[in-house]
């Protein structure tokens, strides 16, 4: 079981900032800004290769929770970024999108 599946079945703790029965968001372990989440789909979907139409919508859902996600943190602005593959920065191999706010960023990613 990934790191993240032990997050979502209770195993390991976490900050939770949001749940339900879809998916979830804690704060990360080691924030890169002020408000730094990570939002996971509830299933196993090991990354953006393995997005599907039998799975498709976890990720839709994700970004229509990520506006209230974002303002229960008291963001309105705010970088929204996925890594798809160990080239990438893809450490959890778990789908999730890391919610990044709180502090001025410029227009490079990288």
């Amino acid at each position: 079981m990934c790191i993240f599946c032990e997050i979502i079945a209770g195993n390991i703790p976490s900050t939770k900032v949001y749940e339900d029965e879809n998916i979830l968001a804690f704060k990360d372990i080691n924030p890169v800004a002020p408000v730094h989440i990570i939002i996971v789909p509830q299933v196993h979907i090991e990354c953006a290769n393995d997005i599907n139409a039998e799975n498709s919508k976890y990720v839709s859902y994700i970004f229509e929770k990520i506006p209230e996600i974002a303002k229960s943190q008291g963001i309105y602005s705010y970088r929204v970024i996925n890594n798809c593959g160990e080239d990438a920065g893809q450490t959890v191999k778990h789908l999730h999108f890391h919610l990044v706010g709180g502090v001025q960023m410029g227009e490079k990613i990288i």
